[in-house]
Order: C-alpha cells, then structure tokens, then sequence
C-alpha cells in the first residue's frame, strides 16, 4: 500500500477516534494485499482501487466502533463477504472474538488465508447461510453484537442477524443514506424478531463526504424458534 494511503487510513481513523499500533498498520497493509492479489482470481470486490478500498473498505469498516458497547466480547459478521466489516473490527478489537459466516466456500478460503497470514487468534471463517446457522444451537443466540454490511432491506437483515444476539446484545446494521422509509417499513420485524430500535446514528465517511447511518437495534426478547425461515424465504418474503 503507498505511504500517501496509509497516512490516508491512519487520518480517517483518527477522525473516529482511533490510532493505529505499526502492527495494526501492518495488518491492514498485508490485508490489503492479499486482497488485491486474490481478487485476480476470484470477485471478492468490486472496489479494487487502493485509495477507495481504504476509504470504503477500511475506514468504513472500524466507522461502527464508536457505538459499540464497551462490555462487547463476542461478534457475528452475517455475509462477510472478503472480510467487511469483521476483520477491520478484529484488527482494532484484538480481545473480541469474531465470527465471520460466509455463504461462498471460496470466499472462506480467502477469509482462513488473511486470518492465518495476519496471525489473528479468536476469529473463525465459518461456510454457510444465515438461515442454516441462525437455528443451531451453538450460534443462536450467543453473540454480544451481530453485525452486517449488506444491501439487504432491514427486516430481511433481521431475519437474518438477530437469532445469533443473545437478549441483552446488539444488531448494528450498517446502512447508506435516505433509510427514513426503510426504518418505517422495518419496525414491525424487528419487534417480532425481538428488538427494539434504540438509535439511528448518522455520520459521514472522510476524505468522499459519503453519508452512513448506523442503526442500532437493541435485542428484548428471545427470537421466535420459526425464525429464521428456511433459505431464501427471508429475501422473497420479508417480515412485514
């Protein structure tokens, strides 16, 4: 990564109050790497160039750790897809204990290559969906935060996300801008799912003035044993 691009990460996380250990820094060096490398052979991302992935990738990332509850020791990355937001976090997190869940086995391959290749210990790259995992009992209902970046609507990411929060946790989902309508349509899953909206935090990432919202959905009640549905009936059929 060139030197302007890493004074250009250290800068943005400043900007959410955190400051970079050199092997914090190495870690999103090799990360970045491994990225670019890997992603001549397979679609990991469609953002290849170096400036935006440390804009859109890495600062957007780490941008959600500001909300997160100071007792968190557990989380959730629901459709990690190379590692967002999950590995960022586990870089500045090094004591929480990450779960990456992943869909495409290809992609978990290239999740245990950074894992190993960066020496992180307490993360585990997991192959499966959401649906599947969402109702086994070793995941349901355990985590502290459960957390997504996705392009899903907010009661389809419910379904998906809060069965892995134990009552007490979070699910963050990490959105763009103009959520008012999605929020609305939402409400209801989210209650039925057993949360209750607690905040919407809106920011904007460094350096592109792009706008992010952050909502933060607190988790009440267990979730009802039926959820979540079985594969693709959360996305053909969301909660309404």
């Amino acid at each position: 990564m060139k030197d302007d691009n890493v004074n250009l990460l250290l800068k943005g996380l400043d900007f959410f109050g955190i400051q970079l250990t050199d092997k914090q820094s190495e870690r999103f060096i090799r990360y970045y790497k491994m990225l670019a490398e890997w992603n001549e052979r397979m679609n990991l991302t469609a953002i290849t160039d170096e400036r935006e992935t440390v804009i859109k990738h890495f600062i957007d990332s780490v941008s959600v750790l500001p909300f997160f509850p100071d007792s968190a020791a557990s989380m959730i990355d629901v459709g990690t897809g190379a590692g967002f937001p999950g590995i960022p976090i586990k870089f500045i997190k090094e004591n929480l204990h990450v779960t990456l869940l992943d869909s495409l086995e290809k992609r978990v391959r290239f999740l245990d290559h950074v894992i190993n290749e960066t020496g992180l210990t307490g993360i585990d790259a997991v192959h499966g969906r959401a649906e599947d995992f969402g109702q086994n009992k070793d995941y349901r209902e355990v985590y502290d935060i459960g957390i997504a970046r996705a392009v899903s609507s907010l009661p389809v990411l419910c379904e998906y996300v809060m069965p892995f929060v134990r009552i007490g946790g979070y699910f963050i989902a990490m959105k763009g801008s103009n959520i008012e309508d999605e929020i609305s349509g939402g409400r209801n899953a989210v209650s039925v799912l057993g949360g209750e909206i607690e905040e919407v935090k809106n920011f904007r990432l460094p350096f592109e003035d792009i706008e992010r919202n952050v909502i933060l959905i607190k988790k009440c009640r267990h979730t009802p044993t039926k959820y979540p549905r079985k594969s693709g009936k959360p996305a053909k059929s969301p909660i309404k």
